[in-house]
């Protein structure tokens, strides 16, 4: 397991001013190497702030992807939608320059969307540049569940899918989420939390113990990069 690197801040607006220009310097290096960049988010309430200070950075946004790290399989129009939650948040000022990959597809079920999006994203021929995953209190990341019936599928470090459908114990949508590998390799991956709560899930965490667990395990023991966490109180 590679250490985590820990910024942590007294405030929710720090926080978001001290990330949004770390993803931004980070999207704005990968433009000046590869012409393009791909930038993968999370949803809830957590990031609202960040997405909203993150769509004012002066970069060239035009040369930049954006794709959902997961999504309930909902329509966009849904309130529980993370499409939603980033086309109101995030693909707003600056940022609406912005490509979208969406994991939703209309007309589709969850398997038949996750491959639609799979081969969008492979279509791109690179690894994310940078991953913002948040936390639950259950201890998921992404759509990566205990007791969900494809956790030991999409957190497979040799999985070779970049995108499946996955299910979430006594939750009521079906999910699409990006697997281990795909966030593993970003060139970035970022942990955003917020409250002790979340910290003591976080501490317990990066003690000895499954996966199945607690699966935010998957991403702290096989990353490129150490990942780097915010929080804040």
């Amino acid at each position: 397991m590679s250490e985590p690197q820990f910024n942590r801040y007294s405030t929710g607006q720090l926080l978001a001013g001290s990330l949004s220009g770390r993803i931004a310097s980070a999207l704005a290096d990968a433009i000046n190497r590869n012409g393009q960049a791909v930038l993968a988010v999370s949803g809830g309430s957590t990031p609202r702030l960040l997405f909203q200070t993150l769509s004012k950075e002066d970069i060239d946004w035009s040369k930049v992807t954006v794709m959902l790290v997961d999504e309930r399989f909902v329509p966009p129009s849904h309130e529980r939608s993370n499409h939603r939650l980033v086309a109101t948040h995030l693909l707003q000022n600056k940022a609406a320059f912005a490509d979208f990959i969406p994991l939703y597809c209309d007309g589709m079920t969850p398997p038949e969307a996750a491959t639609d999006a799979a081969l969008k994203f492979e279509a791109l021929g690179r690894a994310l540049d940078v991953a913002v995953l948040g936390l639950g209190t259950d201890g998921h990341t992404a759509s990566w569940f205990p007791e969900s019936p494809e956790l030991k599928a999409v957190t497979d470090p040799n999985q070779s899918a970049t995108v499946l459908a996955a299910s979430a114990p006594n939750l009521p949508e079906d999910r699409l989420t990006l697997t281990q590998p795909v966030i593993g390799n970003a060139e970035l991956a970022v942990l955003h939390i917020e409250g002790e709560e979340k910290n003591d899930v976080l501490e317990k965490a990066l003690k000895e113990g499954p996966v199945e667990e607690l699966p935010l395990r998957a991403i702290l023991r096989q990353t490129k990069n150490p990942l780097q966490v915010y929080w804040t109180p």
